[in-house]
């Protein structure tokens, strides 16, 4: 048994084998993930699988306490083993013969009957949901069974999510044909990697936990990009002053944040990899290959932390006419995500002195916002759409750009959805009645 830290990086067949044997405490919070994330992962993983070279795929790292020589309890990485046990369980069921048998192998150890070993999962979840997922996940050709379950008879939320990630994966990869998805398989057994970090005790686990999860205590990207933009400038020209204003108004995290909104306005395109890598690449290197440093905190920097700090303070000052503009900033902030953002960014550093502009635009994408939410698009799908109303913008196109218009198969749904039982999704059901708070408050005849 370890004594000391330990810490490797696997591919994802070395992680599921027998070295490894994982449980996730009793004391652990409930498996949360949802189709969201899940369908996120799967087109993370996609991506990586289209873009065809040599380059692992990173999940991050996950912190285990070792029980024994192959016995691991999960201190952080619940999520991520379960949803990629139930996305490895989603291909075996789709796949056949002896393929379908060696992606079993990677959920559950098979055994050897004649040394009288049983077969057992690679993953034991909580003791609350144990049973269940062994039942409907971990045994072969169960998916579908688990996929036919009513809400009558999965009652609880971990169980449900089980449930609903599978079938979001299943559909989208029986869309898929039988050769792409065995490349995805390979792809991510042999070259999608996880960082296994193991102590001999709970306490070493949750300090080293706590430090791989603190904040501001390595280099951040926005560090080193100032290094290299406020490094080539005379200090007399104030920009060094300016960066660091803006660093403060915005905060590390929202600094970062403006920094990613700055990079999809600038390329367009949804983000792969890394800030680090991606940012110079985009953005930064074509102005400091030009001697244009200044330029870059003038023409970019500068302009879209103001238009930033107005999406976070929602008040464009005085003036009856700003009050809808505002209003509208405040119900996208309720928003469960920032996808709206860069096109907002964008608007407000066109248009920042056209308030009836603005009001126009804000409550047009609000509006799409709103029916996405209801709609329970997923992270791609969303962005996506944001992506495409930013290049018709940027195009010249106008308020009625046809990536604003809503199909009326969109307005059916999200009429459906508020038909439905809106409150079983914690994130649509509040959005919903805090906008329906604010129409009753504006008029309390209203029905």
């Amino acid at each position: 048994m370890a004594k000391t830290l330990a810490a490797h990086e696997h591919p994802l067949c070395k992680v599921f084998c027998s070295d490894y044997e994982f449980t996730i405490p009793v004391y652990q919070r409930p498996y949360r993930w949802g189709t969201d994330q899940a369908l996120q992962l799967l087109d993370d993983l996609a991506d990586a699988l289209s873009r065809d070279s040599d380059e692992p795929y990173f999940l991050g790292s996950v912190v285990l306490v070792q029980q024994s020589p192959t016995e691991f309890d999960v201190i952080d990485g619940q999520q991520r083993l379960t949803t990629l046990s139930i996305l490895f369980a989603v291909l075996r069921d789709l796949s056949a013969g002896r393929f379908a048998d060696e992606l079993s192998d990677l959920v559950m150890e098979p055994g050897n009957e004649l040394r009288g070993i049983a077969s057992k999962p690679r993953l034991t979840v909580r003791q609350q949901d144990r049973r269940f997922f062994t039942k409907y996940v971990q045994e072969p050709d169960s998916i579908a069974a688990l996929i036919a379950l009513s809400d009558q008879t999965v009652t609880s939320e971990p169980q449900r999510a089980m449930r609903d990630n599978a079938a979001a994966l299943h559909a989208s990869l029986a869309t898929w044909d039988d050769a792409r998805r065995r490349s995805l398989a390979t792809l991510m057994s042999n070259d999608t990697f996880l960082v296994i970090v193991s102590t001999p005790d709970l306490g070493s686990a949750h300090r080293i936990f706590s430090v791989m999860n603190a904040r501001g205590l390595d280099l951040a990207p926005t560090d080193i990009f100032k290094s290299e933009v406020i490094g080539t400038l005379d200090e007399s020209s104030g920009h060094a002053d300016q960066w660091e204003d803006v660093e403060e108004s915005l905060g590390s995290e929202g600094f970062t944040e403006l920094f990613q909104d700055i990079r999809t306005i600038v390329n367009g395109k949804r983000a792969q990899r890394e800030l680090l890598k991606e940012f110079p690449e985009q953005v930064l290197d074509p102005y400091l290959k030009q001697g244009r440093a200044a330029d870059f905190v003038d023409d970019l920097l500068l302009p879209y932390s103001r238009a930033f700090e107005r999406t976070i303070a929602r008040d464009f000052g005085p003036g009856t006419e700003w009050e809808s503009v505002n209003s509208w900033l405040k119900r996208l902030s309720l928003l469960d995500n920032k996808d709206w953002r860069p096109p907002a960014l964008w608007a407000i550093t066109q248009h920042g002195d056209d308030a009836e502009f603005l009001a126009a635009f804000l409550r047009k994408l609000e509006r799409m916002a709103a029916v996405s939410l209801l709609r329970g698009e997923y992270t791609t799908p969303r962005v996506g759409r944001y992506l495409r109303l930013l290049g018709d913008l940027r195009a010249g196109a106008d308020l009625d750009a046809p990536s604003f218009q809503l199909t009326d198969e969109e307005k059916r749904a999200a009429r459906e959805k508020l038909d439905g039982e809106v409150y079983l999704k914690a994130d649509r059901a509040r959005y919903c009645m805090l906008r329906l708070d604010e129409i009753l408050a504006n008029d309390p005849g209203a029905t």
